[in-house]
């Protein structure tokens, strides 16, 4: 029994450690994409980054609980 728990928590931070990295990644693209057509990349980079590292926990957590269900 503590095995299937154990996998469970494994699973959830593994969906939620590949959503951060796929919203840090979009983030840095996008960030870029607004900083160079703002000539503002100091700001955007950072904001890019930032937004995609939530966004990405916030769906990597949404992708667990839809699992479940």
């Amino acid at each position: 029994m503590s095995n299937a728990t154990e996998d469970e928590r494994d699973d959830e931070e593994r969906n939620v450690g590949v959503g951060i990295g796929v919203g840090i990644a979009l983030g840095t693209a996008i960030g870029t994409a607004i900083g160079i057509a703002t000539d503002d990349i100091g700001l955007w980079l950072p904001m890019g980054i930032a937004l995609g590292t939530a966004f990405g926990a916030a769906f990597g957590t949404m992708s667990d609980e839809d699992s479940e269900q």
